[in-house]
């Protein structure tokens, strides 16, 4: 076969408007690829039947473009509802579940042109980053497959790192997008709060915290995407840096946030590369409590999941297959009494009004996406960081709250490998509406690494 999986989107795109490049062997060629490096991985699931996918593309072929993404084969990640496939959210409560209309996320990339081939893996429900679940099992790190590929959005970020998709949508909570980013090289955006639709099923405090985002190995692709996924209301490249950019750097906020060794060293080598670009970065002091912002944040996802999770909860023998996650989440936010929620909802407000007043200083400021380096794949969570104990399945991701609790923009970048092989990232976070601003200085900023160039061991 050839090596069409090897180019991003942006590039099959302009091949194939121009005639240059069929859909038909374009296909062929992704189907080739996943057949190659999928299994060891487990990235792509529920592939639908090859045929099939071979009809939709010569249909493609035979078609005037319709969008951006015309005859480029796609997998969804697997917590979004997507006609004719089967969705399972990575649950066995939804085993073989399939929908008969689409989200919003999966109409908007068929109506860009895309062929939807399948599902990317998830952990269940999208809890806790760690893909692995009781339908599809682990999907394991493309540098080290005895390692974690992170989560929620595991597959995509794997799958992109191996060039089985030319980019991958995914989704962030509390950094669904930023941590698999780091720990497969690619790059993930979890755009200001808002910007890309919910769907129509979300609960009200669950879009607010959540919100789905575009990965890809380049920032071109990453902002192509995120204008379909917003459907159009951004529009690509109408970011500019300042002439004078000032970054400051949170680093372990302060000694709240334990790291594992070697994690701050690789922010620290990407800050060097920024300013090598010739912008000023400075410390900062941490402009909130730790403390506060982390007992804010876990209060409205403990309530949000609870809505979102409760239909499962009331019903005794889906409630028996809830992974623990589910089960911790969903029973704290039933237990819940609304002055916490009011607590955490004006603590959320402050530490925005605190963000903004950094961002009067700052045109971004830097944390690391992962506070630890991608853990062996049989293991639950890590418990541990250092001598400090975790408290639960995610405060070793606390690092991703402050973008996650005031609904900021954060694009994660690839801060290249440790001395074990693994990658590293570091996030660049924004004001509010700020996405445009935060994607030109990744531009930049790829420009001078292109780290996910460097192919993933598991690259046979």
């Amino acid at each position: 076969m050839g090596e069409l999986w090897r180019l991003g989107a942006s590039d099959l795109s302009g091949r194939i408007a121009r005639r240059e490049l069929s859909p038909v062997d374009l296909m062929r060629d992704v189907l080739w690829r996943i057949d190659a490096v999928n299994g060891p991985v487990n990235a792509v699931v529920a592939l639908r039947d090859r045929e099939a996918l071979m009809g939709e593309a010569r249909l493609a072929e035979a078609m005037p473009p319709e969008g951006w993404l015309h005859g480029i084969p796609v997998a969804i990640k697997d917590l979004v509802e997507v006609k004719g496939v089967v969705s399972t959210s990575g649950s066995p409560i939804l085993k073989g579940h399939v929908p008969t209309v689409d989200d919003g996320l999966a109409r908007r990339l068929r109506a860009a042109g895309a062929i939807v081939i399948g599902k990317t893996n998830v952990p269940a429900f999208g809890l806790g980053s760690h893909t692995v679940n009781k339908v599809y099992g682990a999907t394991r790190n493309p540098y080290d497959l005895s390692r974690s590929a992170g989560g929620s959005s595991g597959g995509a970020a794997a799958a992109l790192a191996l060039g089985m998709l030319p980019v991958a949508d995914g989704s962030d909570m509390m950094g669904s997008l930023r941590n698999p980013a780091a720990w497969n090289n690619v790059y993930g955006f979890r755009p200001t709060a808002g910007l890309v639709p919910g769907e129509a099923r979300d609960t009200v405090f669950q879009h607010r915290l959540s919100t789905n985002g575009p990965m890809a190995r380049d920032i071109d692709d990453l902002e192509r995407l995120l204008a379909v996924l917003s459907d159009g209301a951004y529009r690509p490249g109408s970011g500019k840096a300042p002439a004078r950019v000032r970054i400051g750097w949170l680093g372990d906020w302060g000694g709240a946030y334990p790291m594992e060794a070697g994690i701050l060293a690789r922010a620290e080598a990407a800050l060097a590369v920024m300013e090598g670009l010739g912008w000023e970065v400075e410390p900062v002091t941490p402009p909130y409590p730790a403390r506060a912002l982390w007992e804010a944040w876990i209060t409205l996802r403990q309530f949000a999941v609870a809505m979102n999770l409760g239909v499962h909860w009331r019903n005794e023998a889906e409630q028996a297959l809830l992974p623990a996650q589910a089960r911790w989440e969903v029973s704290h936010g039933f237990a819940l009494k609304g002055a916490q929620v009011q607590w955490a909802t004006e603590t959320r407000a402050a530490w925005l009004a605190a963000a903004r007043g950094l961002f009067e200083t700052y045109d971004a400021v830097v944390l690391p996406s992962t506070q630890v380096w991608p853990f062996p794949v049989e293991e639950r969570w890590p418990e541990r960081i250092g001598d400090v104990a975790m408290d639960s399945y995610h405060r070793w991701m606390e690092v991703v709250v402050p973008a996650s609790l005031g609904g900021l923009p954060a694009l994660a970048l690839p801060a290249g490998f440790g001395a074990a092989g693994l990658p590293a990232g570091v996030q660049l976070i924004g004001a509010p509406g700020a996405d445009a601003s935060i994607l030109a200085l990744g531009r930049a900023y790829h420009a001078a690494t292109d780290w996910p160039g460097q192919r993933p061991p598991a690259d046979p």
